[in-house]
């Protein structure tokens, strides 16, 4: 009776090593690219997966366009391993186009609007209207945008729309090499403008709050799967992950809203 027990006991044993030895075979090392208005929310995000799946996601940031280095079409030009990207819709939707990224592997995660901001302490202008955003932008001595998608439309749409293209030209700049809030935060610019979730991360500035909607560009962040990933299915797995419910609080309070359990 009791090599029996003890028989068992061995046989257990075994049995969960296997099991242990199993489970950390199909775990996975996920390389994830993300731009920066996702970036918040999936920081966040990270632990509970890798808790919940044994899965490992290794982060990397860069924008969704543009001609850095770090900027994800160029990182997938340049063949990086890469299994899964969240970034700009209409820029993730060229990708897959061009075959970069699985096309029924994509899926819409989050809204993002653009908002304003300014140094912590300094005088906070009315950006709550139209007009009001027209005169603080004419009023401020200099002025910031992404190189991402918030800054293109607001140098190629928003600003001519306005009628003041030309008239803030010499005092406005695209900053391609770091968020917009850190230029804010270190005085080196009045007045920035980027996606709000990009802005909520950056300590030392103060949100003004959403442009006035009516001139406001909503922003989709979509996830997919690279083309050739390595971790093609974890890296699913994420995604599906992010676009759950589960995942909505955690992308709410960012400054994005969620998308799962709304309509689109």
């Amino acid at each position: 009776m009791t090599f029996s027990c003890r028989a068992i006991r061995t046989f257990l044993v075994v049995c969960i090593a296997g099991l242990a030895v199993a489970s950390a075979a199909l775990a996975e090392d996920i390389s994830v690219v993300s731009s920066g208005g996702f970036a918040p929310a999936l920081k966040a995000l990270v632990a509970t997966f890798e808790k919940t799946t044994g899965h490992h996601i290794i982060t990397q940031w860069g924008p969704s366009m543009g001609a850095t280095v770090n900027a994800i079409p160029n990182r997938l030009q340049r063949g990086e391993r890469i299994d899964v990207v969240v970034m700009v819709g209409s820029a993730l939707d060229d990708l897959a186009k061009e075959g970069k990224v699985v096309a029924g592997s994509t899926v819409v995660l989050a809204r993002s609007r653009i908002g304003a901001a300014v140094r912590a302490g300094a005088p906070r202008p009315d950006i709550h209207t139209v007009e009001a955003l027209k005169a603080a932008l004419l009023k401020a001595s200099s002025i910031a945008y992404s190189d991402s998608a918030s800054g293109v439309y607001l140098s190629k749409v928003l600003f001519p729309r306005l009628g003041i293209a030309e008239r803030i030209q010499g005092k406005a700049r695209m900053s391609p090499a770091e968020p917009v809030g850190l230029l804010v935060a270190r005085g080196e610019v009045e007045l920035g403008f980027q996606q709000i979730s990009e802005l909520k991360a950056i300590p030392g500035i103060e949100l003004l709050g959403p442009i006035p909607a009516e001139v406001n560009e909503v922003t989709l962040y979509t996830a997919g799967v690279v083309a050739g990933a390595k971790a093609a299915p974890a890296g699913q797995a994420f995604i599906n992950f992010l676009a759950s419910p589960a995942a909505a609080a955690a992308i709410d309070s960012t400054g994005l809203e969620a998308v799962a359990g709304r309509p689109q």
